[in-house]
């Protein structure tokens, strides 16, 4: 049975559209909804003016929308991710840069005690994103290079999706722009400049909640999101030379989290790794394995192993922060020892 979906739609190209790297359909989803929307707004350090961001997503935008519409905020994330939540109460849909994922913890308790709790508390919409550059593989060190998504996961009231494709970049930016609720973004910053892929165009949308079977298999099946799909599709393949068939469960969105998707393909396999860049201790994936372990224990045939980065800060050298992270040959390894349980 190679190559079986079980329930699964089969995985197939990226829709027809425009090829373009990661970053630029980011860049385009942003536009294209300022466009649409005079109440999206975009505000954080360095995005107006003829800086446009520290990656340049948001080059030309002052030229095009205006100063009133493209806000330069201080060094001050608390404050600018506050008034992001009075802006988003009032009825405008602001979209907030955090230069790197890692300084949103200047911001934390602007987005768990404040915007994360306005609907429980008096049934109030809070429409805004956090663009949040996450992830390492640059050499940027500890301050630079972290995958804090699991503090956002852990937080009722918001909703926290990792886009791995061009496509779903743009598409899941869209729909959290339009979300009624407090989205925090998480782009992968290996993925900027190195990815490209079909996206399309228009008014291109992923739904938030829906995981996407990035490969079909019936051996294994490797659950995973952001940069680590790749990882883990480079290992699949490598691993078909040992007659391993393995599937890749892209998340896209940690939550809502697709569980039906994670159980049917646990249930279809019998195999389950869970993977993610972030520090394996208590990450998403601790969530994911107890999930499985919960609904599917007696349709396992093995147990259910996850690999993460190390415990430690995330190392400079070169050297030692590729072997932080997982890659395709550790992945493939613990698929091994999956397949001979």
């Amino acid at each position: 049975m190679t190559g079986a979906n079980f329930g699964f739609a089969a995985p197939t190209a990226e829709a027809a559209g425009t090829e373009m790297t990661y970053i630029a359909a980011i860049s385009e989803a942003l536009r294209e909804e300022m466009r649409r929307d005079g109440d999206v707004v975009v505000l954080g350090e360095d995005v107006g003016g003829s800086f446009g961001g520290a990656f340049k997503v948001t080059q030309g935008f002052a030229d095009e929308f205006g100063d009133r519409r493209v806000m330069n905020m201080p060094m001050t994330e608390n404050a600018f991710i506050g008034a992001a939540t009075g802006m988003a109460l009032m009825g405008l849909r602001p979209v907030v840069e955090v230069q790197f994922a890692d300084f949103i913890t200047t911001g934390f308790d602007a987005i768990v005690q404040f915007a994360a709790t306005n609907h429980y508390r008096w049934g109030a919409a809070v429409p805004w994103v956090i663009r949040a550059p996450a992830d390492g593989g640059i050499s940027s060190g500890p301050f630079h290079s972290q995958n804090p998504e699991a503090w956002f996961v852990h937080t009722p009231g918001l909703k926290v999706v990792v886009p791995a494709t061009p496509a779903d970049a743009k598409g899941l930016l869209i729909s959290a722009i339009r979300d009624d609720n407090p989205v925090v973004y998480f782009e992968s910053k290996p993925l900027y400049r190195s990815l490209r892929g079909e996206v399309p165009e228009g008014d291109h949308t992923v739904p938030i909640g829906r995981a996407r079977l990035a490969r079909a298999g019936t051996d294994v099946a490797v659950v995973t999101y952001g940069a680590m799909v790749h990882q883990a599709v480079t290992a699949a393949q490598t691993l078909e030379a040992d007659g391993i068939d393995v599937a890749v469960l892209d998340l896209r969105s940690l939550k809502p989290l697709d569980t039906e998707a994670v159980l049917e393909l646990a249930v279809a396999t019998g195999r389950v790794l869970v993977i993610h860049a972030a520090n394996r201790l208590a990450g998403v994936g601790a969530e994911i394995a107890a999930l499985i372990a919960d609904e599917a224990f007696d349709r396992l045939d093995a147990p259910v192993r996850r690999i993460g980065g190390l415990d430690v800060p995330v190392p400079f050298s070169p050297p030692l922060e590729a072997a932080y992270r997982p890659d395709a040959t550790r992945i493939a390894d613990e698929v091994r020892a999956l397949a001979r349980w």
